[in-house]
């Protein structure tokens, strides 16, 4: 599962992605400097990690990652192949999330694309492009699904009537993450069009450091637009975090974090909503060889959970030993959880909640 950074040009992009992640891509003030995309994986900041490594205090910690992609910059015209378009918009496909950064600040010394600062009209022209590629990927699956429909088929007849649905909302430039749908029709027909503006989006507003507590103006009027739209908002100070990320020691980040009045880098908040917007969250196994955080799918079931570690675990699955995180601080350890009745034994039905901490029993 993996996020893809879009925007136009410029807007602060690999300067984000550095700010998340080890790899160091390329940055500089001029626009199409990112070509390739670079890809990093990136740890998931969790408290409850370190609670646990401190009550256990185990040879090693591992934390839950997820993909982050620094796609280059659309311009206008992408989905007709200009600035490399087609090639970006084919990364952008790929991904399971759009992690969409605006500018939201002013600054002369910073080249914008279009001359000016304007991040409504910088999402449209980024929503635009995106909405074109996804009309010209409904003409050809309308085109495909009219022969069927020719020979008398009523699934064929159900499928046309979602598809001329999509095209027309796409042609107002409403993407399809906010046309509405039954379960039926999203389950049967939208979900394997893997289209790109049904991929669930984070807007993220660059501001200025001393706009990083409260937004600005730019910020609201994101929101507004945003409103109706099935999506995630988050505003920070993209230069500030690379600031942030600078710094070699907790004591240095945890001072400059406290002058701009911080109670955590906008990074980690940025990575833990990206985390959520891939449907995702956490289990754990824990002993004192290994504290390791798991990731798996929001409603994913105890052998699917299993089978993230080892796909033996999942083949012969038999069942887990489940404790709340919750009851394991509690208590203060596995034993004294055990002794107090608070170890729960389930099946191949229990659907994994945030936070469990597990012991499967599997036979191969």
């Amino acid at each position: 599962m993996k996020a893809g950074i879009v925007g136009l040009p410029n807007v602060g992009k690999s300067t984000l992605f550095n700010c998340l992640s080890n790899a160091k891509a390329q940055s500089a003030n001029f626009p199409f400097c990112t070509i390739e995309p670079n890809i990093g994986i990136v740890n998931v900041p969790d408290d409850r990690l370190n609670n646990l490594s401190r009550l256990i205090n185990p040879n090693q910690v591992v934390p839950a990652t997820v993909e982050i992609v620094d796609i280059a910059g659309l311009v206008k015209g992408a989905s007709k192949g200009e600035g490399l378009g087609n090639q970006f918009l084919a990364n952008i496909r790929e991904t399971d999330a759009i992690i969409h950064l605006l500018r939201c600040f002013d600054d002369q010394n910073v080249v914008h694309v279009d001359g000016s600062v304007d991040p409504i009209r910088d999402k449209e022209t980024i929503d635009v492009e995106l909405q074109l590629k996804d009309l010209d990927a409904i003409d050809k699956k309308i085109d495909k699904v009219s022969r069927i429909v020719r020979t008398g088929s009523k699934d064929a007849q159900k499928e046309l009537v979602v598809l001329k649905k999509v095209k027309d909302g796409l042609e107002k430039s409403v993407n399809v993450r906010g046309m509405s749908f039954t379960d039926d029709e999203r389950i049967s027909f939208i979900n394997q069009l893997q289209l790109i503006t049904d991929k669930p989006v984070l807007y993220v507003c660059n501001v200025s450091e001393n706009e990083a507590i409260k937004g600005n103006e730019y910020v609201e009027k994101v929101k507004g637009l945003i409103s109706n739209e099935n999506a995630e908002i988050l505003f920070l100070a993209v230069n500030t975090e690379a600031d942030i990320n600078e710094l070699e020691s907790f004591e240095e980040r945890k001072m400059f974090l406290d002058d701009i009045g911080l109670d955590e880098p906008g990074a980690s908040k940025l990575i833990r909503k990206t985390y959520k917007l891939l449907n995702l969250h956490t289990f754990f196994t824990a002993g004192p060889k290994e504290v390791k955080a798991w990731t798996v799918s929001i409603g994913a079931l105890a052998p699917q959970a299993a089978g993230v570690i080892h796909s033996d675990f999942e083949k012969g699955f038999i069942r887990a030993e489940v404790i709340s995180y919750n009851d394991l601080i509690n208590y203060g350890s596995e034993l004294k959880v055990r002794e107090a009745g608070k170890i729960r034994i389930e099946g191949k039905e229990y659907q994994v909640r945030d936070g469990d901490v597990m012991h499967f029993r599997f036979n191969v």
